[in-house]
């Protein structure tokens, strides 16, 4: 258990936490949206600071990171519970976990271990990953800082809905927001998570764009009759486009039924290649597809001359023709994000 960094006490012991866009107010004793900060005498605690419920070696496309240092591998570390309530996600045993769990189902790890346990596995950056790294703020902002002492790159794999203040206070020690843009209107998101301020994701990638220089990439899981509509998929893009730029890489994935949507269908592969049609269209130059093993828009394709960049079977990248952040051919600007003098042809 931690004191929170970012909450603001109110009167008769209430707090209000300032993590997340949920903002919750709390009274004593009683728990935020995410049930991993809790009012105890009038001081906001997070309860799952350095709990781990999953340990992993991933390679940087899984998270999926396509553009950010290909074929490295990320140490990758997840705590219990989320503030948002999907009814399609692939880790809710450990998203709709209670804190009271966590003194079971967890490993106690510090910041400190956690950076040495990353380097003992030889790899070359830090994640928080498979649910919402927001809800053990603190503990992630002690390993960032950490692992950029090590020389370590470092990732959050979010849903987006930190707060701008909680983004800011870690800006300087994140490397990569790989986020989700679920879909494209109240509806959907009060369906799906059950959230209403959703436009704020987008608000605070573009700070993490802009503001603190990370590398963005987005995730948009399609999902039948929910999010695969022309209106929706053209907003995603444009959006990507407009704000975060043409070389933002977009991933289009397939739903697979699960947790609360078990009676909807896989997503016809003819949906996702329309959704990454809409989104060339929108102007972005790399739409990727994904959980389709094999598909060749999985492929890095330089948007100028048309040589193969990046060749990728499931999450096993073989690099062909990359210069730095460049098309070895042609020269045209491909928005990589690599080690410092890196010729990463093969």
């Amino acid at each position: 258990m931690r004191e929170a960094l970012i909450y603001e006490k109110l009167t008769d012991s209430r707090v209000r936490c300032h993590t997340c866009q949920w903002r919750c107010r709390i009274g004593t004793d009683k728990l935020g949206v995410c049930g991993m900060y809790q009012n105890n005498g009038g001081i906001l605690y997070n309860l799952n600071y350095g709990r781990v419920s999953a340990v992993a070696v991933d390679p940087i496309e899984k998270k999926p990171l396509f553009h950010f240092f290909p074929g490295s591998d990320v140490f990758s570390l997840g705590t219990l519970g989320c503030n948002f309530q999907c009814k399609h996600c692939q880790n809710w045993e450990i998203s709709t976990a209670e804190a009271s769990a966590a003194k079971f189902g967890c490993r106690e790890m510090s910041a400190k271990e956690a950076i040495e346990a990353a380097k003992r596995s030889q790899c070359q950056g830090m994640a928080w990953t498979y649910n919402e790294p927001a809800i053990w703020f603190e503990y992630t902002l002690d390993c960032a800082r950490l692992a950029k002492e090590n020389g370590l790159y470092t990732v959050y794999v979010t849903n987006g809905y930190s707060t701008p203040e909680a983004m800011d206070t870690i800006g300087p020690y994140l490397d990569a927001w790989r986020v989700d843009i679920k879909g494209f209107s109240d509806a959907f998101y009060s369906d799906l998570a059950k959230v209403i301020r959703w436009r704020n994701i987008l608000d605070v990638a573009k700070r993490a764009k802009t503001k603190w220089g990370m590398h963005v990439e987005v995730v948009t899981n399609i999902i039948p009759t929910m999010n695969d509509d022309d209106e929706q998929l053209s907003g995603i893009s444009r959006w990507i486009h407009d704000e975060l730029g043409e070389l933002t890489p977009w991933h289009v994935t397939r739903f697979y039924p699960h947790h609360r949507l078990r009676e909807l269908p896989p997503t016809p592969i003819s949906t996702i290649e329309r959704a990454r049609d809409i989104g060339i269209k929108a102007g972005l130059k790399f739409v990727y597809v994904g959980n389709i093993p094999g598909h060749k828009d999985e492929n890095t394709y330089c948007y100028s001359c048309g040589e193969l960049i990046a060749e990728r079977i499931g999450y096993q990248t073989r690099i062909v023709a990359l210069d730095g952040s460049q098309c070895r051919n042609c020269g045209a600007r491909l928005d990589f994000r690599v080690k410092s003098g890196d010729d990463q042809s093969g």
